[in-house]
């Protein structure tokens, strides 16, 4: 038999149906007992007799019934099946739940955090975080097919890649092959999606997986996290900016008809001004701060190409004083600002934009450097060694054989889904996230690993 979701029956009066479900809640009326029946899509009230009062709150069930129309003073507007009602003709008990370790009829925010992650699989059942899932699964739909329509590549890069000095810390995994060696798990795909440009597919993008071993913090998932990968081939910033700004736009306009957009086009703002009018790089630009349906998009834009900082502080290195990037080390200067590098560089541009939603810095990109001779002043400028250098050796490589201008942003997918929504933390939007201290919901990890295991490594634990 097909499994109709309980949504789906709000136009079958007068039909048989088949449901399956979780027993939401119950209420026993004697010789009458309704529950209320719950699946992905929503709940619906069941009549049943007194065969349902073996039953308990989460349970799952089969019932059969027939759909009939309430009566029009208990017509419940609050819900889609609100108009009907189903009355049982046969119930089937298929698995028992014991009482759960928490309350799941509440949003969940006053329990405590290492409780709702360690049962992560009950935590979900909430109405509002099964939303919240179901509307990061309808985003990230909507880009896929909105991109692919503007003529994109979706291509994967490697999960499994090279660790270079980029920032953050990485993850490093242990090579079984070449002991002794190592893997990174990627920050991101910065290196393998300017090389596709250097490929020649103009067009590319993916939803991509990033690692990164960073505190967390409340718009900053600990470990990993997921982003939209984008770059593209001849364009300026103004592509890229109007590429966004249409996609969110259109994208805000079917998914969330109830939310507006305060202001169009989004407000170009500039670093030094942002910062001198409010003393942050992604102001909050709400006309109403308590209205969660208002959207303030804004670009931040004419970043300093450098921060003055020593390279033990970014790089964990040398500890010789540097010029560190503002934004990553392949961003491009300003063209009017080049003959800086060699006079003044921290009075350089860089082509770099950040997108913000209501306070929250939601996304971040750039022009590239795609001139091998610059980018090897970049390096020389933010203190690299040889040694360091030669980490980039691929990229300078692939510069040498015919490289278009090239540039692309980065939105966070789980900080978007955040702000749109209005969460006070990403992790109400990932399904199975870490904790603040990075332990892994539901399971026990990290986790120790077996004397053989490390001994086929070549590993000991100092």
């Amino acid at each position: 038999m097909k499994k109709l979701f309980i949504t789906e029956i709000v136009d079958l009066v007068g039909k048989e149906v088949d449901l399956f479900g979780w027993v939401d809640s119950i209420r026993d009326h004697r010789k009458i007992v309704f529950i209320d029946l719950r699946d992905r899509s929503g709940t619906v009230q069941i009549v049943g007799g007194e065969n349902f009062k073996s039953l308990s709150p989460e349970d799952v069930v089969y019932i059969k019934g027939l759909v009939k129309k309430r009566p029009e003073k208990l017509v419940n507007p609050k819900i889609k099946t609100g108009t009907i009602e189903v009355e049982a003709k046969e119930l089937k008990i298929i698995s028992k739940a014991k009482t759960t370790p928490m309350p799941l009829n509440t949003d969940g925010y006053e329990i405590d955090e290492e409780i709702r992650l360690k049962y992560r699989y009950l935590d979900l059942r909430r109405p509002r975080m099964r939303d919240n899932i179901i509307y990061k699964s309808k985003i990230t739909t909507f880009i896929r097919n909105y991109l692919v329509n503007e003529n994109f590549i979706e291509i994967e890069t490697p999960i499994l890649t090279k660790t270079t000095p980029e920032g953050a810390r990485d993850f490093l995994v242990p090579s079984r092959l070449q002991k002794g060696n190592f893997y990174a798990l990627p920050q991101s795909p910065q290196q393998y999606k300017q090389l596709l440009m250097v490929a020649g597919f103009e067009r590319y993008f993916q939803i991509a997986r990033c690692f990164r071993d960073e505190d967390p913090r409340a718009d900053r998932a600990y470990g990993e996290f997921t982003q939209l990968d984008l770059e593209m081939s001849f364009v300026t910033q103004e592509d890229i900016l109007l590429l966004i700004e249409k996609m969110f736009s259109a994208l805000v306009n079917e998914i969330f008809p109830k939310k507006y957009i305060s202001q169009s086009p989004w407000p170009r703002l500039k670093h030094a001004d942002v910062m001198k009018k409010y003393g942050t790089d992604k102001p909050d630009l709400r006309k109403n701060k308590n209205d969660k349906n208002e959207l303030a998009f804004a670009w931040t834009v004419d970043f300093p190409l450098f921060n003055k900082q020593s390279t033990e502080d970014f790089f964990h290195g040398s500890g010789k004083a540097a010029f560190a990037p503002s934004h990553h080390m392949f961003t491009s200067p300003h063209p009017d600002d080049i003959k800086l590098l060699d006079t003044d560089p921290l009075k350089v541009r860089g082509l770099q934009h950040d997108l913000v939603l209501n306070g929250f810095e939601v996304g971040g990109g750039s022009i590239r450097i795609h001139d091998s001779v610059i980018q090897q002043k970049v390096f020389d400028l933010i203190g690299f060694s040889e040694d360091q250098k030669r980490q980039f050796i691929h990229m300078l490589t692939a510069f040498q054989h015919g490289v278009p201008p090239h540039g692309g942003i980065a939105p966070g997918i789980d900080r978007f889904v955040m702000a749109i929504l209005g969460e006070p933390s990403v992790r109400e939007v990932i399904a199975f996230p870490a904790s603040s201290g990075g332990k892994i919901s539901v399971m026990d990890a990290p986790s120790s690993a077996t004397g053989e295991q490390l001994d086929e490594l070549g590993i000991k634990i100092k």
